[in-house]
């Protein structure tokens, strides 16, 4: 409160008017007091009135504070002419340590040269706290320090007055007091005095604090930390800070690890402090296992650990310092195992072979497991894949029995490479993989098999005896005996003969052999029953049918069936009318090819004839046929050779010769049969074209008038033959074949229709048109009556010089023209 009142700037004023009044001013000197520390802009006094100014001369500026180089605290107000304060106060830094601390302002009035001085109190207000010249105060001190040692400890404050150090006051200890005496000056001087002997051993360092305070209001204080160092001397031997150090160290840590540090603290300082660490007791092991630094205590790892060699290292470790004061502490050093070793797998026994056959549950192997590691790192579990038909039992410890886990087979499998993986449970699990090899014994449990339910080969017809004809091979899936394979053929016939006389078989390899020649024309097809048999005990078998196949081969060369002569080169005598017409059917050649396919295409090619050109044969169906109409000077018996060759690689063939006789009637027949006849030439075919074009350039106008000649009586000859013709003269030959394969070869019938009439002597005869049936048409009133006429006397004629079919002749009546 009472600072607030000296800072109010209307007190102020008031104190400055009447200090001005009693002071007077026929002096022309002013007095103000102020507090320091005001701010900026406060006023100290009103000088233009206190001098009776007036405002104007300040604003004109003939009123100024004069200044003389030293720093301006006040400032004039030109408006009002108050004097304030222009920069804060402080009055330690004016004044110091002085009671009154005064400050004169020089004021100058122009107009009148005037120089009025005022004089301004500072005033001390209590602004700095009690200080000491360092925070903190380190008083080095021998643990030997006689009591009553004195130092001196001052704090110092700026402030004067009440506002200055007023006390001071020590923290609380046993071992100081403080001791405060006041100089001539009134300044208060602190002691620390030593009231007891140290032991730096029992506290090497003393920390205290001393408070200095002031009397102003409020109080200001200042602090500082005194810290006393008590000086060793070597009265004390080290010790370490345990008696018993356990340590505990995994087995894997690398070369040079610290495993423990070691320390032993010395109650001295300094040189009595300095500790060096050896070995007092330890086995040669240990030491060449663990090294100990002399300096700093460090026990480090300098040979690899092994838990299951070592577990547990003891030593005991001095600390001796340089007075030669020592103490002793044990170290035992706890190996840690780690997962470091795998687990170990041992085959006890081993049953292989095993059979097949065996039952669900089969001893098959019995293993032993282990790990030399400990705890989780030991404790190991054993399996194998799940795929294999086996499975591990647990047995007593660390057995384990590999049992069947179900039945065998050895045709799908062998042997079997069983992978048996042991695994410890570490953190990083470690394992062992082991593998046995299980052979599995053949039993004879499948029978022999052949890739197909039957069999189908071929041979072609007149093969060599002794010939291979098919391999027939079955398979076992067994083995050694059990899948050994015999093979045999079984009974049965071939039109009604054993079948072992055509074939056999070796018992070995099965290839069929055969024992004869075939002939395809005798039968087409064997059906052999093969049984494979292997050598198990009991034997097990299968059954397979060979179908053989007999190919033909061009082995029979076209025989001919119409005419039915089966000697070649034999001749067939066909009748034809004396004049016919071009494409007239004479008569058809067949034949037959006992073989097949073909082999059995037959075709007819026309050889020789007596007069060339007069013929034709169909290429396939063996018709032979008049080429152009028959003439005059054609002979009246022709001799055609025709060839039939099949289409078999090389072909075969066979020719046979057909006469042909054209004639009118019987008599005629028969003097046609006994005349002679040139044999066919291709050479006369050849000269008769020749007279012909010779006769055709020289004489074309003769030919004309002889050939229409011939025309007109040709005619004649036919009219007058048709009047008279009394009989009706057909030829029937009729034959029906029955092919090799089944397929019916149907000879067509021929016949030829005729007439013959009944007069004196002659006995014309007429053939009528040429036709496929065996009857002719009943034409108005005739009659068929049947002439008998004699193959034998027709034979007989000619000198059974042919060979005749049977015909059938009927007498026909009709009515002459």
């Amino acid at each position: 409160m009472a600072a607030q009142r000296h800072s109010d700037p209307t007190v102020r004023t008031l104190v400055c008017l009447i200090m001005f009044i009693l002071g007077g001013t026929g002096f022309g000197q002013l007095r103000y007091s102020i507090t320091e520390e005001m701010e900026k802009g406060s006023i100290v006094g009103n000088i233009a009135k206190d001098l009776g100014l007036d405002i104007r001369e300040l604003s004109d500026g003939r009123v100024r504070i004069i200044s003389e180089g030293r720093m301006q605290y006040f400032a004039l107000d030109m408006k009002n002419g108050h004097l304030v304060i222009k920069e804060k106060i402080d009055r330690e830094t004016i004044c110091g340590k002085q009671v009154r601390c005064i400050l004169n302002v020089e004021i100058l009035v122009e107009n009148t040269m005037k120089i009025y001085t005022s004089e301004i109190e500072i005033r001390d207000i209590n602004d700095n706290s009690p200080s000491f010249p360092n925070g903190e105060i380190v008083l080095e001190v021998s643990e030997l320090t006689q009591q009553g040692t004195r130092y001196l400890l001052d704090a110092l404050d700026p402030d004067i007055g009440v506002n200055s150090l007023q006390s001071y006051q020590l923290s609380s200890n046993d071992y100081f007091i403080l001791d405060v005496q006041t100089g001539t000056d009134g300044v208060k001087h602190a002691e620390l005095v030593f009231e007891r002997s140290l032991d730096r051993e029992q506290q090497a360092v003393h920390h205290l604090t001393l408070t200095a305070t002031d009397g102003g209001d409020p109080v200001r204080s200042g602090t500082a930390q005194i810290r006393i160092v008590v000086l060793d001397v070597n009265d004390n031997a080290p010790i370490f800070n345990q008696s018993l150090y356990k340590v505990t160290v995994r087995e894997n840590v690398p070369l040079g690890t610290v495993v423990t540090v070691l320390k032993a603290t010395d109650k001295d300082q300094g040189i009595n402090a300095e500790i060096g660490y050896l070995y007092s007791k330890i086995t040669d092991k240990a030491s060449h296992t663990f090294h100990l630094d002399s300096k700093t205590g460090e026990i480090s790892v300098q040979r690899q650990l092994d838990f299951e060699e070592l577990e547990l290292y003891e030593m005991e470790v001095q600390a001796k310092d340089s007075g030669g004061l020592s103490s002793r502490s044990k170290v035992l050093l706890q190996v840690l195992d780690e997962n470091d070793n795998a687990p170990e797998i041992a085959i006890t026994s081993l049953f292989s072979p095993v059979a097949e056959d065996s039952p669900r549950g089969t001893a098959i192997a019995l293993l032993n497991v282990h790990d030399r590691d400990s705890g989780q790192n030991g404790q190991v579990t054993c399996s194998i894949p799940e795929n294999l038909p086996f499975r591990l039992k647990k047995s007593s410890g660390n057995y384990y029995n590999l049992v069947t886990a179900r039945t065998l087979d050895r045709e799908k499998a062998a042997d079997y490479n069983i992978t048996i993986t042991a695994k410890d449970k570490g953190a990083i699990p470690l394992y062992t993989t082991q593998t046995i090899k299980l052979e599995i014994s053949d039993k004879n449990d499948n029978p022999p098999v052949f890739d197909h339910t039957s069999y189908t080969c071929y041979i072609m017809e007149n093969n060599p005896p002794g010939v291979s004809v098919f391999s027939a091979v079955a398979s076992d899936p067994d083995c050694d005996q059990n899948g050994q394979i015999t093979y045999s053929v079984m009974e049965g016939d071939v039109q009604e003969v054993p079948i072992s006389s055509y074939v056999s078989i070796n018992s070995n390899d099965g290839v069929i052999y055969a024992l004869r020649s075939f002939d395809y024309e005798q039968f087409r097809e064997i059906q052999i029953q093969i049984m494979a048999e292997d050598r198990g005990s009991p034997p097990l078998s299968s059954n397979i049918t060979v179908f053989l196949f007999i190919q033909d081969q061009n082995d029979n060369s076209p025989e001919i069936l119409y005419p039915s002569f089966s000697t070649e080169g034999s001749t067939g005598l066909e009748l034809a009318p004396r004049f016919v017409h071009g494409d007239f059917l004479i008569t058809k050649v067949v034949a037959v090819d006992a073989d097949s396919g073909q082999n059995a295409w037959l075709s007819y090619h026309l050889l020789r004839a007596t007069d060339p050109g007069l013929f034709t044969i169909g290429l396939h169906t063996g018709e032979i046929k008049t080429a152009r109409s028959n003439l005059e000077k054609d002979h009246l018996k022709q001799i055609l050779a025709v060839l039939v060759k099949d289409n078999g690689q090389p072909p075969l063939s066979v020719t046979v010769t057909v006469t042909v006789v054209f004639a009118d009637s019987i008599p005629e027949i028969l003097s046609n049969l006994n005349s002679p006849t040139p044999p066919p030439n291709a050479d006369s075919s050849l000269t008769l074209y020749l007279v012909i074009a010779i006769a055709a350039i020289s004489c074309l106008f003769l030919s004309f008038i002889t050939l229409l000649l011939a025309v007109r009586l040709r005619r004649w000859r036919e009219s007058k033959m048709f009047e008279s013709s009394l009989a009706n003269f057909s030829a029937l030959p009729t034959n029906q074949y029955v092919g090799v394969e089944g397929v019916k070869a149907f000879l067509q019938t021929y016949s030829h229709d005729g007439c013959l009439t009944i007069d004196s002597g002659t006995h014309p005869f007429h053939f009528s048109k040429a036709s496929y049936s065996s009857t002719l048409p009943d034409n108005g009133t005739n009659e068929k009556k049947e002439l008998i006429f004699n193959e034998n006397e027709i034979n007989s004629s000619v000198g059974n010089q042919v060979h005749q079919p049977q015909y059938s002749f009927y007498e026909c009546q009709g009515t002459n023209r």
